[in-house]
């Protein structure tokens, strides 16, 4: 039987509509959470990024703003405005927009940020209140990837969880949640002996290596939960032909839309591991949608912290 697939998109609207009820509540009490966004020149990709998250923030009711230094910008140009952003108090998030030109130390300028503020999770000061389990902001798709598997039912306490891949962004505050929420937890890299053999332990694969279709249904216990965070854009026929040509997974649209634009997006699990896995999540459609809903998210509860309110608390099912 074909995996379930777990609707990342539905899940994350239902995030945003409860975010934006949260924030009319606020807004009647005379507090408006403010999210500022910081983008450095004219990356394409990250333009396309920040355009969604800014059209999000408007659409559940968050004051937002675009700070557009240029591409000459200096690191003391940018230490200027996250200092002026850090000391304005209706801007409860400030999100630095990756990747920062060259001249940009891009360590400094992402410790610059007040930690109260920092709703990408990704400070240090926060990244230890995770660790220990304490009140802060955690990592966006991290914190997304919980939430598919929490309001999809799907069992983590008790359960063995294997993740591919150890970045700071992801790997490793995915691994910090599942262990706080009572998972057996194995994080796995380039260094894993036998990485199959351990992948196919897993109740729970979370699939963030950054390599096109790179978990086949041979990394996966039948049955298993697997979460693809993978996001890799592919323009090479033969690459293409390889993940969507066989037989099973002949996929018309994704050809019509490879061939229309050159170009497709896809995971890091191959369209195979849908014939063994019990649940999985789709690429596009899957994590993607909550890393924005859950950068709405963290603006509020940052308000929320900073304020001494009571933190909104996210439906669970």
């Amino acid at each position: 039987m074909p995996a379930r697939i777990l609707d990342g998109s539905k899940i994350a609207h239902d995030i945003r509509s409860e975010v934006a009820a949260e924030v009319k509540t606020m807004a009647a009490a005379g507090v408006r959470p403010g999210l500022a966004v910081v983008l450095v020149g004219h990356n394409p990709a990250s333009e396309v990024y920040v355009r969604g998250k800014v059209k999000a923030s408007n659409e559940v009711g968050l004051h937002s703003e675009q700070h557009t230094p240029p591409e000459t910008a200096t690191t003391a140009d940018l230490l200027a405005v996250i200092d002026n952003l850090n000391r304005r108090d209706e801007i409860d998030g400030i999100l630095v927009q990756l990747p920062l030109p060259p001249q940009v130390d891009s360590k400094t300028i992402l410790m610059a940020v007040d930690p109260a503020k920092d709703v990408d999770g990704f400070h240090p000061v926060n990244v230890g209140l995770l660790s220990t389990q304490r009140p802060g902001l955690v990592p966006c798709t991290p914190a997304g990837v919980m939430q598919i598997l929490e309001r999809s039912n799907i069992p983590i306490a008790g359960q063995e969880a294997i993740i591919v891949g150890r970045s700071d962004i992801v790997g490793k505050p995915v691994a910090m949640l599942l262990l706080n929420a009572n998972a057996t937890v194995t994080v796995c890299h380039s260094k894993t002996r036998d990485l199959p053999e351990v992948c196919r332990r897993a109740d729970i694969l979370i699939a963030a290596i950054g390599r096109a279709g790179m978990i086949t249904h041979h990394f996966v216990k039948p049955g298993a939960t697997v979460i693809d965070v993978g996001m890799n854009k592919v323009t090479d026929a033969a690459v293409f032909q390889r993940l969507f040509g066989g037989r099973l997974y002949k996929n018309a649209k994704r050809e019509d839309s490879f061939r229309t634009k050159g170009s497709t997006l896809v995971g890091d699990v191959h369209p195979e591991v849908a014939e063994v896995a019990g649940a999985l999540t789709p690429v596009p459609g899957g994590v993607g949608p909550l890393t924005i809903a859950m950068l709405m998210y963290n603006t509020v509860k940052a308000a929320k912290l900073r304020r001494g309110s009571r933190v909104p608390e996210l439906t669970s099912k």
